[in-house]
């Protein structure tokens, strides 16, 4: 995971610049272990009610940034767009696909890096990403890409966990047991409305919106097994700890699921607040 830079890193202007080379290496490792798709279909909700907010068209050129497994894409390609699926996880590509043969939609799916995107300048109406490129490391380059490949007047959509929610929440969780790379952001910071604008700067107007999504599962312990076994970053987090430090890592989460849910003790819902965001290029 990416967190907050650490103060020497921060504050030191001599210090080392991060090597985003090797930092993007380890996050595709990252994201390629586990299994996503088995969690990330359980947010499918969220890419509809983001085609939505951006008013996806028909016939309307649309990509997908970081894309996953395919929520955005396939909620896109729903509402008849042309749609170019992008990711620089190839299994992940090949689980979007298969959700859209099996649906009957269609999509084109090609690897890509959030950060050096491969199209020509204004190439697509609509840009999507929800809970993708939030975790690429380089926020302002990201940013530049997006506004790069989306035409003027053209919009991009993304969906954020935000920094003082559940997922937020969790990220310091992990972080607290696994140091995170020093000198990179924290990828909530794209959760936080004044980040947002900053990054995506006076080229664009803004809108966000505060939504929830509420994670589901049988109880806390079913939670951590899946995140556990799947979730790539909470995957490589319990890999990397000794046993005492994978319990220690367990209950802490156990103790932040417990206080959080809002089920009572027969089942699990958590409520994860996310920032909506709807950015036109002027």
């Amino acid at each position: 995971m990416n967190q907050t830079a650490t103060p020497s890193a921060a504050g030191n202007p001599t210090a080392a610049a991060p090597d985003f080379t090797a930092i993007k290496q380890r996050q595709q490792a990252t994201w390629a272990s586990g299994d996503y798709a088995v969690v990330g279909t359980t947010l499918q909700i969220v890419g509809e009610q983001l085609a939505e907010a951006v008013d996806v068209r028909a016939g309307e050129q649309v990509l997908d940034v970081a894309a996953g497994n395919g929520n955005a894409t396939l909620a896109a390609a729903r509402r008849f767009a042309e749609v170019t699926s992008t990711d620089y996880v190839p299994a992940l590509l090949e689980r979007g696909s298969a959700r859209a043969a099996a649906e009957g939609l269609k999509a084109k799916f090609l690897p890509a890096d959030a950060e050096n995107l491969p199209f020509d300048d204004g190439r697509f109406d609509v840009v999507l990403s929800t809970f993708g490129v939030m975790f690429a490391p380089q926020h302002e380059r990201c940013a530049a890409e997006m506004l790069r490949v989306v035409r003027p007047g053209g919009r991009i959509g993304l969906a954020n966990w935000t920094p003082t929610g559940f997922i937020g929440r969790l990220f310091k969780v992990l972080g607290s047991h696994v140091a995170p790379p020093a000198g990179v952001r924290s990828p909530a910071l794209w959760g936080n409305e004044e980040h947002v604008r900053g990054i995506f700067g006076a080229g664009a107007a803004v809108r966000c919106e505060r939504r929830i999504f509420n994670f589901r599962y049988r109880s806390a312990a079913h939670f951590v097994e899946i995140f556990r076994d799947y979730y790539g970053p909470t995957h490589k987090a319990f890999a990397a700890l000794p046993e005492a430090g994978r319990a220690a890592l367990e209950r802490d989460v156990l103790a932040l699921l417990t206080e959080l849910n809002v089920a009572g003790p027969g089942s699990l819902v958590v409520p994860s607040e996310y920032l909506e965001i709807v950015v036109t290029r002027k």
